[in-house]
């Protein structure tokens, strides 16, 4: 505001403006956004049922901020703690957007920036909350004017119950390579894809297939066709309509670092087919064998159907099924959703694919198997 007839009113009203705005930043919580951006459906695995999601911590002030401590509790009247993250816990379960950060930083959130916190919550018992509140605490300040302030997201809705799928795969035994984990490569796969951050692989398996002595092939590991997996059949999870397919790229020469096409958006799953099984779920299968595509756009198909081959196309090292569930019908332009399967054995549990521990046949039903299990398909 100008100050009729006095030539520094100007400059007057601005130093009066910022001082109070400085008094008011002083009292102001730290300009935090607390985002949740898929609130949870309770997975069931082997060792009970989760809560699988990601808590988005993003600095909206110019002060650097150190993130202390991750509260998860339930709601309502029933209300009760269900985890807590704090030292080097939290900082194995933060990851940080764009530049590497050493776990000893992961915490330090500067002016500007976000961390993602991975949370995997264990539920006793039976015990599903109707929802789940989210607190955290964060550190201020230098020295003498250090300050800890406690901040809580509102309360997003848990989903109780998973899809009920059949198996995408016969027989076995089949390992679940890279699947649900606290830590894992699809399950911090987060890629922005028309302009926000999704997690489409949250729950992805890698369906890769071993022998007696736990190896994925016979001979020459540079030929497909000596991986056990190589050929076998993709079942259709579900009754449901086929909303996308891909085919035509073609096989990988089996190795680390070996892509037959360039890998992008729409060629990294390789040749694939998507199915809508109904309940805004839909059902995403990858690295299928070139030419083997036995349904089309708009097919229906039947639970159990063979939809295509197991191959080794697009982003893929060796021969081997990528299944998830979503949310949308786009492999990563969407949020990944737990799912159970309605019967399976576990047959033992693998540290990589030459070092399996074999145990007796222990029937499941109506839950996901977890990273490195060991499992055969009715």
């Amino acid at each position: 505001m100008r100050v009729r007839g006095f030539p520094g009113g100007v400059a007057l009203a601005a130093f009066f403006a910022a001082s109070a705005a400085s008094s008011a930043a002083a009292q102001l919580p730290p300009q935090v956004e607390l985002r949740i951006p898929k609130p949870p459906t309770v997975a069931t695995g082997q060792d009970g049922k989760l809560l699988i999601y990601e808590l988005h911590v993003t600095n909206f002030g110019a002060q650097p901020l150190t993130l202390t401590r991750v509260d998860v509790g339930s709601t309502g009247t029933a209300s009760r703690p269900l985890l807590t993250l704090a030292d080097s816990a939290l900082d194995r379960s933060i990851s940080r957007v764009g530049a590497p950060v050493p776990p000893a930083q992961r915490r330090q959130i500067g002016a500007g920036l976000r961390a993602v916190v991975f949370l995997w919550v264990p539920l006793a018992g039976d015990a599903v909350p109707d929802s789940v509140r989210t607190r955290v605490a964060v550190q201020r300040g230098t020295g003498d004017s250090t300050e800890v302030v406690e901040l809580s997201a509102r309360p997003v809705p848990v989903t109780r119950s998973a899809v009920q799928i059949g198996p995408p795969l016969r027989g076995g035994p089949w390992l679940a390579a890279n699947g649900p984990a606290a830590v894992s490569g699809h399950r911090r796969a987060m890629i922005a894809v028309e302009g926000a951050p999704y997690i489409g692989q949250r729950f992805a398996i890698d369906w890769v297939k071993l022998d007696d002595s736990s190896s994925t092939h016979r001979g020459d590991p540079a030929n497909n066709a000596n991986y056990y997996a190589e050929g076998n059949d993709a079942l259709a999870v579900a009754d449901g309509r086929v909303v996308e397919t891909k085919d035509s790229i073609p096989e990988n020469v089996p190795g680390i670092n070996s892509r037959a096409v360039p890998i992008t958006l729409e060629t990294v799953g390789g040749n694939h087919v998507i199915i809508d099984i109904g309940g805004g779920h839909y059902a995403f299968y990858a690295h299928l064998k070139p030419g083997s595509l036995r349904v089309k756009v708009g097919d229906r198909v039947k639970r159990g159907q063979v939809i295509a081959l197991v191959g080794n196309t697009g982003n893929s090292t060796e021969p081997h099924l990528h299944f998830h569930i979503s949310d949308y019908p786009s492999p990563l332009g969407s949020e990944g959703i737990p799912y159970g399967y309605d019967a399976f054995e576990v047959v033992g549990s693998c540290r990589n694919f030459t070092s399996c521990d074999r145990s007796a046949p222990v029937v499941r039903h109506g839950e996901i198997p977890l990273a490195n299990t060991l499992v055969r398909f009715p």
